[in-house]
């Protein structure tokens, strides 16, 4: 038998654990867990459904039941996968990749060509930055990178009949500016009026440091959302991808992006990020947001730290917005699990301080990534963020001795006494 569909809706927390009630990627009814493939390919019974397979890849119009191919296409278990994270970030499609950065890269090349512009945030992932900023020109893709909030610069990008991508994350990396996502949609909405269906422009967020347990972008009129899978929503370290979550017109440009540029993700992560990382991510997420509200309270108390930014503080200069937009489904306030922190001195503090960590630290560990079960930390201009020119890192607004601190769920009292024992020693 299969799970009947609920009279009632449920939470995004119940939906985590038990997806679609009826999927038509596989049969379901006698599997509680839903199964992995691991073939490359898969057989037909017919010329004709191959046929028909080929021809209706990617199209509108598809076979009531699914003709799977070969798995750069399309296979079972990454699209239970896809199901499961438009219904979490509230989108109509959703389509997954080999990593973020792939997920990134096919969304805006499906969306740009030559001599059209994308419009992006100034503060951007190091990887996110050298693709606008040295990719994308050899293809004449042009780039202008703003303050995202500076509504009377981006009206004038958004009347350059060029610009087609308005790209920025929801809350940026490293130094948590929240973006506001309504005005922005809005002035995005405003602009399209004017243009023609063929040239509207698209606005593409990151949204990995929020995840769709602290905000879903599409709710605030966003088209686009990217997400690296490999962070919070995969959640152990294990498994790397990525996905963005997408209008259903779209979905066929990005399913052939993705099959010519190879960036698939293996159906062994994608299983695991369905099984293990989707359904735990609620309880994970809030266990750790709990954590860097603690550590944060304690660092920005502390006498050798200059600065802490982090969103659910009170001193955060975005604390208004930060409260508008970071919620939970359930109507909780969700700052985080990510905190940015700076200590009072030169480079050199900074540097004997995360070395101190990284050689005599039990419950953090130097290490890049982010949103795991454990606690890392890391120093993006010198690390993540290091693709971004040292001549350009100060208008990116990234200060080199901006620490980041991913918290993961050890004991809050742990971390907080290695981080003592590590600045007692500074």
């Amino acid at each position: 038998m299969t799970k009947k569909l609920s009279s009632s809706p449920k939470s995004l927390r119940t939906k985590a654990i038990h997806g679609e009630a009826q999927s038509k990627s596989w049969e379901f009814s006698h599997h509680l867990i839903p199964p992995m493939t691991a073939s490359t390919t898969f057989r037909l019974e017919s010329l004709q459904r191959g046929a028909e397979g080929f021809s209706t890849f990617a199209a509108d119009q598809k076979s009531e039941k699914p003709i799977w191919i070969y798995d750069r296409l399309e296979e079972p278990t990454t699209k239970m996968l896809e199901d499961q994270l438009a219904l979490l970030e509230r989108g109509e499609c959703a389509v997954t990749f080999g990593s973020g950065m792939g997920a990134i890269a096919s969304t805006l090349l499906s969306l740009l060509k030559a001599n059209q512009k994308v419009v992006a945030h100034k503060t951007l992932y190091g990887c996110t930055y050298s693709l606008i900023t040295n990719w994308m020109p050899r293809f004449n893709i042009q780039n202008s990178l703003i303050d995202i909030n500076d509504f009377t610069k981006l009206e004038q990008e958004l009347k350059d009949p060029t610009t087609r991508v308005v790209y920025f994350e929801s809350v940026s990396n490293p130094i948590l500016e929240i973006a506001d996502l309504e005005k922005i949609a809005a002035l995005v909405k405003k602009a399209n009026l004017k243009r023609a269906k063929d040239n509207q422009i698209y606005t593409v967020v990151d949204n990995t440091f929020a995840t769709p347990w602290a905000l879903r972008p599409i709710e605030w009129g966003i088209d686009f959302v990217i997400q690296s899978l490999t962070k919070n929503i995969s959640g152990f370290g294990t498994e790397m991808g990525g996905a963005v979550i997408a209008p259903k017109e779209h979905e066929g440009n990005l399913r052939v992006a993705r099959k010519d540029f190879g960036a698939i993700i293996h159906p062994y992560s994608a299983w695991h990020i369905l099984v293990y990382g989707i359904s735990t991510q609620a309880i994970r997420f809030e266990q750790q947001q709990d954590s860097a509200m603690k550590i944060a309270t304690y660092l920005e108390k502390h006498p050798k730290v200059e600065r802490v930014i982090y969103p659910g503080l009170k001193s955060h200069h975005q604390f208004k917005q930060a409260k508008k937009y970071l919620q939970s489904p359930e109507g909780k306030f969700a700052p985080g699990t990510m905190i940015s922190f700076q200590l009072k001195g030169p480079m050199k503090k900074c540097q004997k301080f995360v070395d101190d960590i990284a050689q005599n630290s039990y419950s953090i560990t130097l290490a890049v990534s982010l949103g795991l079960t454990k606690t890392l930390i890391e120093v993006p201009g010198f690390m993540t963020h290091s693709a971004i020119p040292s001549d350009k890192r100060g208008e990116s607004g990234i200060d080199p001795r901006a620490i980041r601190l991913s918290i993961g769920l050890e004991n809050a009292n742990d971390i907080i006494q290695d981080l003592e024992t590590a600045l007692s020693r500074v």
